[in-house]
């Protein structure tokens, strides 16, 4: 067998161009341009870990601080506020500072002459200093009974003589009362379930009591008022 006859001439040129060749030269672009897009990727990718790599121990040692002593951010939030808002403000808080200082609380010292004389009267006519003060575990249940049947004669006596009283409520014990806003909170008082603001409704549970007249006898000037009842000396 001739091997001469297989040699191949690589100088020589085509001098034809047929399909076969048009799909080789494509085939060789196609290799060269994703040849050169690797190799751009690579240079990119290059690129990018360098400055990555130089911020790395900035970010780990943020993280450290981060874990070490928590830091606590506080945003704050602006809060658009109309003028006439403001305005209004302005207003109420001038008239607290101006609003006038509430007068002040005075003291009405109460006069002992005429306690110690209604003292006297209930002593005087129901024996009422002696029965308080007598120790009434000594005696019977029917013998404080008795006495007690005086001394509540003796006591209403001297109440109305000297005293005029009215109830405050006109209706019964038992039944239903509005009390309207603005109601006299010396003269009633309200307990129970208190919520909201009047009216409330409620049940009369007591009457009330108040002095319409006082008569109290006069005295003469150097009466002792401290003396309710005088020792008694029998010769």
């Amino acid at each position: 067998m001739d091997i001469t006859a297989y040699t191949i001439d690589l100088t020589l040129k085509p001098t034809t161009f047929d399909v076969w060749h048009v799909c080789l030269a494509g085939t060789v672009a196609i290799l060269a341009a994703t040849l050169i897009i690797l190799l751009l990727s690579m240079v990119m990718s290059f690129a990018r870990r360098k400055p990555a790599a130089a911020t790395e121990p900035t970010i780990k040692i943020v993280e450290k601080i981060v874990q070490s002593e928590p830091i606590v951010k506080i945003v704050e939030k602006m809060v658009e506020v109309p003028v006439e808002r403001i305005v209004e403000v302005e207003k109420i808080v001038e008239r607290i500072v101006q609003a006038p200082a509430p007068p002040p609380v005075i003291l009405k010292e109460a006069s002992a002459d005429a306690a110690l004389q209604l003292l006297y009267l209930l002593q005087s006519d129901a024996r009422f200093i002696d029965f308080i003060k007598e120790d009434m575990s000594a005696h019977s249940d029917e013998d404080v009974g008795m006495v007690a049947r005086v001394i509540h004669e003796g006591c209403n006596k001297v109440l109305d003589e000297h005293f005029t009283f009215a109830t405050i409520c006109k209706e019964n014990e038992g039944d239903s009362i509005t009390l309207l806003d603005g109601y006299d909170a010396a003269k009633v008082r309200v307990t129970g379930n208190i919520v909201g603001k009047p009216p409330f409704t409620g049940t009369i549970i007591h009457k009330g009591w108040q002095i319409t007249d006082v008569r109290l006898p006069s005295t003469i000037q150097g009466y002792n008022s401290n003396v309710i009842a005088p020792a008694e000396v029998e010769l």
